[in-house]
C-alpha cells in the first residue's frame, strides 16, 4: 500500500481497480486546515490525465500488478500484432487499439517493452530512435541545399515524415518515436 508521502514522479499505483502513474504531484500544507497533496495522474490503459486532491496522510492507494516484458514484434495480421517473449518464447496478440499509432515504427524483429496489467497487455513502449527506410519521395532538385525546405517522405511502415529536400529515396533514416520527426541519415 502506498501513503501520499510516498508520491513522486512516475510512481504507479491503482486507484478504483485501474492502473495510474503519477505524472506530477504538489505537497501543500496550508496555514489553516489540513495538508493536501494535488496529483496529475495518467490512465495507464486508456491515457486519460486525471486531476486529483487528496488528504495528507490520511489516503492509501494499492499497488498495481505490473509487470514490464521485453518482447520482439514478429508479424501483424488482421486480428493484430503478434510479439514474442524474448525470455519464455511465448507468443501473444496484441490489439490494433493497444498497439495505437506505434504501428508506424515497428519492423520485423524489432524488441519493444510490453506492459501488462493483471497478465494482460495495456501498453507499449518503442525505442526512442528507430531506423526507417524512405519508400516514396519526391526527387530532389539541382541545388537543393541542407539547409533549405522541407518535403514528405513515406517510409517502408507507412509513416509520413517531413524530410530535408536532399533525401533520396531507398535511404535509411533516423527516426524520433516520440515525435514522428526526423533526426538524421542512419548510419548504415
Amino acid at each position: 500500500m502506498y501513503k501520499t508521502s510516498d508520491f513522486r514522479k512516475n510512481l504507479k499505483l491503482e486507484i478504483d481497480g485501474k492502473p495510474y502513474v503519477i505524472v506530477d504531484f504538489q505537497h501543500t500544507n496550508p496555514g489553516k486546515g489540513s495538508a493536501f497533496v494535488k496529483t496529475k495522474l495518467k490512465n495507464l490503459e486508456t491515457g486519460q490525465l486525471l486531476e486529483k486532491t487528496y488528504k495528507s496522510g490520511v489516503d492509501t492507494f494499492g499497488k498495481p500488478d505490473l509487470d514490464d516484458r521485453e518482447m520482439e514484434f514478429t508479424y501483424s495480421d488482421t486480428e493484430g500484432f503478434n510479439f514474442m517473449d524474448q525470455k519464455t518464447f511465448e507468443s501473444i496478440n496484441i490489439s490494433h487499439e493497444i498497439v495505437g499509432d506505434a504501428k508506424n515504427f515497428m519492423q520485423e524483429a524489432m524488441k519493444v517493452d510490453v506492459l501488462f496489467y493483471n497478465e494482460r497487455p495495456i501498453s507499449i513502449e518503442l525505442p526512442n530512435f528507430v531506423n526507417l527506410k524512405v519508400q516514396e519521395t519526391d526527387p530532389g532538385l539541382k541545388g537543393d541545399t541542407a539547409s533549405g525546405g522541407l518535403k514528405k517522405a513515406i517510409m517502408e511502415t507507412g509513416l509520413q515524415v517531413n524530410v530535408p529536400l536532399f533525401i533520396k529515396e531507398g535511404e535509411l533514416l533516423k527516426i524520433d518515436t516520440r515525435s514522428g520527426d526526423y533526426v538524421e541519415r542512419a548510419k548504415s
